[in-house]
């Protein structure tokens, strides 16, 4: 029975257009780490305040292939003192094929990120380190729901920019 189905399931797929995913190549795009308080700053005592900031671009770079960079900016102070910068850039090129509008933006904005973060997190965990600090772990991050706020921002500003103007007649 089994033998009578596959035959119609393999031309229906075969039919349909496919996506595709590919990870052409992983890579470090920029890279720097900065302790300007060091060796003081292995003294001091207090709770650090960590600021995280990420940031991703997209480039085309021909049909059907484009470079996503994933920027991670992470600062630790000790009050006024800055402990140490760290600035990682992890960048991809990814093939996609056979993707509507739609899904092309959502694979751009989540998947992709998602692929590059392992990589950012542990280049970033090994430059503090190496400065002589504790390990930092960054926790895993919700690309999904930052790509939501993201359109959600877009149809906010979309919707501004459409909206008629009203004034004093």
């Amino acid at each position: 029975m089994a033998d009578e189905t596959t035959p119609a399931v393999a031309g229906t797929d075969a039919a349909a257009p496919q996506a595709q995913f590919a990870i052409q190549k992983i890579y470090v795009k920029d890279l720097s780490f900065e302790a300007p308080g060091t060796p003081m700053v292995f003294n001091e005592q207090g709770n650090p305040d960590l600021n995280l900031n990420l940031n991703q671009k997209v480039a085309k770079l021909a049909d059907d292939v484009y470079e996503v960079v994933l920027g991670i900016n992470l600062s630790c102070k000790l009050g006024d003192k800055v402990v140490y910068i760290v600035e990682v850039e992890q960048a991809g090129i990814f093939g996609l094929t056979g993707f509507d509008e739609r899904n092309l933006d959502f694979m751009l904005g989540t998947y992709c990120p998602n692929v590059l973060f392992p990589y950012a997190r542990q280049l970033a965990s090994e430059l503090i380190q190496a400065g002589g600090f504790p390990p930092f772990y960054l926790q895993p991050i919700n690309f999904e729901a930052i790509y939501a706020e993201s359109l959600r921002r877009r149809a906010e500003q979309l919707k501004s920019a459409t909206a008629p103007a009203v004034g004093n007649a």
